[in-house]
């Protein structure tokens, strides 16, 4: 068992003291400590709290001011909009009063003018009685008037009526008759005075030669020697080209020539340069026959080409499809009374261009349809109908526009014309095809169309005789004076031109001249 002495009791317990000291002395540390930090937090506290209702004091006064500004602010603004409302009310009330005042004012007159419509109402009321009593009045005394007129006249009123339409009637043809002597004057000097410079202006500018061209299917061989050869064994040569090109070859006593016939001008040229080149390579035989032919056929597609290009180039016409081209290269061998219809067509062009200038329309289109207006005449053996009407329906599948479609059907009047292209076309085709030296009448055709102008005036009443003048351009009547007037004779000149006009077809015009003389013969002895 362990001892303890009363040093140790003494020092655990001194030990046990101090701690206990140093435990109550930091209670009390601890509470001084936290007592001066709660004031120093309590006087922080405090500091904020003051600062706080410092600002919010200071918060208050400028929002106090900031609203008393604001109040100012609408106050003034309403002010300013409650002047200028006020302004509108008074303007507004000024305008009703003036209102006011002129409705005022148009009622009045409205009262002024019923009460003056209701008077005039009356007065035309009484003169509405008056003329009514008046109009009564006058038919009976028309009544009688007509009575007495019929017994002085003895005459009823249709006669009398049938008189004055006769008279009436003589007085207006009289009077026509003047009126179209005067516009027909007036249309001399005018009208064909322009007309005549216009086309004296085109066909002085496009002056090309008169001479006339000549299609010719006869091919010269040099020798009879050649023209057996020609011939071949039995005939086989002659009969191989003119199976394989489709015309007829005549070959007879006339020397150094062998004639090709064809309707169909293409086929014609293709025997003909055929036959040329076997001439010239000396070999002829069928074989060769066929080769040459198919050579020349396929070339000739070309040249048809080519023909058509070179033609629209030196007509000036553009943007023209291969296949019309190609169709109006076949004019090149084509020929109407010995004029080559792709020289006139060409012709034609320019003379529609020169013309369309100076009337003031579109040159290239006049051109256009120049060019085109007898295309049909390439076409016309492959087809029923005139070439004007195949012309312009193979145009019309090539989506030419509906005006050169048109023009190119009318321009020898088969269908309407639809615009002065049209008319312009007929005079450039009869200023082409009639020139001097242009085509070949025959003297049968010749003689039958003075024929037939001589019988058209011979057909009215009143013509002595007729005479067809200037190869058919000029028609001189000689009627007689006793039947026919002066105004008479100017009606007839205009019913014959517009009989020449539906019964016959002509290049040009042509002029009807009546002549009305009377002679008072006396002798003095």
């Amino acid at each position: 068992m362990t001892s303890f002495t009363w040093y140790d009791v003494s020092d655990a317990t001194v030990g046990l003291l101090f701690g206990l000291a140093g435990v109550l002395g930091g209670y009390a540390l601890r509470g001084l400590i936290g007592r001066w930090q709660a004031d120093a937090i309590e006087k922080q506290a405090k500091w904020k709290l003051e600062e706080a209702e410092s600002e919010v004091k200071n918060r208050l006064k400028e929002a106090d001011i900031l609203a008393r500004a604001e109040v100012v602010k609408a106050k003034e603004e309403f002010e300013r909009s409650t002047k200028v409302r006020r302004k509108e009310l008074d303007d507004i009330e000024a305008r009703l009063t003036q209102r006011e005042e002129n409705l005022d004012k148009r009622a009045e007159q409205v009262e002024q003018k019923d009460a003056a419509a209701t008077k005039k109402r009356e007065e035309n009321q009484q003169k509405s009685e008056d003329l009514a009593a008046m109009q009564s009045k006058t038919k009976q005394l028309l009544a009688d008037a007509e009575t007495r007129l019929q017994q002085l006249a003895e005459m009823t009123r249709d006669e009398a009526r049938q008189e004055l339409y006769d008279r009436a009637e003589a007085e207006v043809r009289s009077e026509a008759g003047i009126l179209i002597k005067r516009a027909q004057e007036y249309a001399r000097d005018t009208a064909d005075r322009e007309a005549k410079r216009i086309v004296t202006a085109a066909i002085q500018r496009y002056s090309v030669s008169h001479a006339y061209e000549v299609m010719t299917s006869t091919v010269n061989i040099p020798s009879d020697d050649v023209k057996g050869r020609i011939i071949g064994r039995e005939g086989r040569n002659i009969r191989a080209l003119e199976s394989l090109t489709g015309v007829n070859m005549l070959i007879d006593e006339t020397p150094e020539a062998v004639v090709i016939s064809s309707f169909d001008p293409i086929r014609r040229e293709i025997a003909k340069q055929a036959l040329e080149q076997l001439i010239a390579d000396g070999r002829i035989h069928p074989g060769r026959i066929e080769e040459v032919v198919k050579e020349v056929t396929d070339a000739m597609d070309k040249t048809l080409f080519e023909a058509g290009e070179s033609a629209a180039f030196e007509a000036q016409v553009q943007n023209v499809p291969s296949e019309i081209l190609r169709t109006l290269g076949r004019l090149r061998f084509r020929t109407s009374y010995t004029q080559n219809v792709l020289r006139h067509a060409i012709e034609v062009a320019n003379l529609m261009g020169m013309m369309a200038g100076e009337l003031g329309i579109d040159p290239a289109v006049a051109r256009r349809i120049g060019l085109f207006h007898d295309i049909g005449k390439a076409l016309d053996h492959e087809f029923q109908g005139g070439h004007a009407s195949i012309g312009a329906d193979f145009l019309k599948r090539q989506g030419e526009n509906d005006l050169v479609v048109n023009a190119v059907a009318a321009h020898h009047e088969d269908v309407p014309a639809e615009s002065l292209y049209a008319v312009l076309c007929s005079a450039a085709d009869a200023i082409s095809s009639s020139r001097p030296g242009a085509r070949m009448a025959t003297t049968g055709i010749y003689i039958q169309r003075l024929q037939d102008l001589e019988g058209i005036a011979n057909s009215f009443r009143g013509v002595k005789k007729t005479y067809a003048v200037q190869a058919g351009r000029e028609v001189r009547v000689i009627v007689d004076p006793g039947q026919v007037s002066d105004n008479d004779a100017m009606l007839m000149a205009r019913d014959i031109s517009r009989k020449i006009e539906t019964s016959m077809q002509y290049p040009g015009q042509i002029k009807v001249i009546v002549v009305r003389e009377t002679r008072c013969i006396e002798y003095a002895r």
